[in-house]
């Protein structure tokens, strides 16, 4: 069993696997399971690490959910990193810090430009859904379904746990949830980056 996941505590175990869209043979190692921290455990032990993942993207807090999308990404950011992602990312980590409107606008804008394409790009996105809409300014509000952030997370990790080689993916999805898992349980689940 994990370690107390006190971020997990107002996340529902059924809500959160629909929204993760686990195929049938993921949820079978989660029959009599009541608890995210050991449904994350079940899953990772029976070889369904994305699955994992996913599950795990959608059961953070909004706010710890982006966190986590912009520590994949930075630690299998190239050195040669684009500026419009590294904007991204840093528009995403600037809403992580203040929880404003600003950078969370800024964040989609470099998501645009970055064209939605990597890990970076998709914790920017993920930092826009966290908030209260997803109307242009002055506009009447359009509230982001409540699934969208960690829909935006999950592809972010999952971006990054394939970049540059698909290879490590395993690797780094057992680094990353052990990250997650730190974040979860109120750490700031830093990675070192593969790149200095």
């Amino acid at each position: 069993m994990s370690a107390a996941l006190t971020k997990l505590a107002g996340a529902d175990l059924a809500t959160v696997a629909g929204r993760a869209l686990l195929p049938p043979e993921a949820r079978l190692p989660l029959r009599d399971c009541t608890e995210i921290a050991d449904a994350l455990d079940r899953l990772e032990s029976a070889g369904f690490a994305t699955e994992a993942a996913r599950m795990l993207a959608h059961a953070l807090p909004k706010r710890e959910g982006v966190w986590w999308a912009c520590v994949c990404a930075a630690h299998t950011a190239p050195a040669d990193l684009a500026d419009p992602d590294r904007m991204a990312r840093e528009a995403a980590e600037l809403w992580v810090r203040q929880q404003k409107d600003e950078p969370r606008r800024a964040a989609m804008a470099h998501a645009e430009k970055a064209g939605f394409q990597t890990p970076e790009a998709w914790a920017a996105v993920a930092a826009f859904w966290g908030g209260d809409s997803m109307a242009p300014i002055g506009q009447a509000p359009i509230p982001p379904g409540p699934e969208l952030t960690g829909t935006a997370v999950a592809g972010s990790v999952a971006l990054a746990a394939v970049r540059g080689d698909f290879a490590l993916q395993a690797v780094r999805l057992k680094r990353f949830l052990e990250s997650g898992r730190d974040i979860a349980a109120g750490g700031a689940g830093r990675i070192t980056p593969e790149i200095a």
